[in-house]
């Protein structure tokens, strides 16, 4: 399994984009928590979590999506996710009473305000 690797981008005032690269499981799972906390702090509006290169995503690792999800709720704070490959968004299958805005190209969130 490839380390995970975020990249973050500050596209306008508004919104950080932060690209997941690697794979988001048990063995990382607390490190990306970690580093989303820290993001977080300074994150405006909106947060962009991009998974379009994220690898692998195990239960764990959606269970800490779903939290960033939380902490943005909690915060006022939109979280938009963008697609990743089939394999990634089956797992956001297994639970299916969660809400998660999607898009497939992260200029789509840029240019809805």
């Amino acid at each position: 399994m490839t380390p995970i690797q975020l990249t973050v981008q500050r596209p306008d005032r508004n919104t950080l984009h932060v690209t997941v690269c690697g794979s988001l499981d048990l063995v990382r799972a607390y490190d990306f928590d970690d580093a989303m906390r820290r993001i977080e702090r300074d994150a405006p509006g909106r947060l962009l979590l991009d998974l379009r290169q994220l690898e692998f995503l195990d239960t764990t690792g959606l269970s800490r999506v779903l939290a960033v999800r939380r902490r943005c709720r909690r915060s006022g704070r939109r979280l938009v996710l963008v697609r990743g490959p089939l394999a990634i968004q089956r797992m956001f299958m297994l639970y299916p009473d969660e809400q998660f805005e999607l898009v497939g190209d992260p200029a789509e969130a840029i240019a809805t305000a």
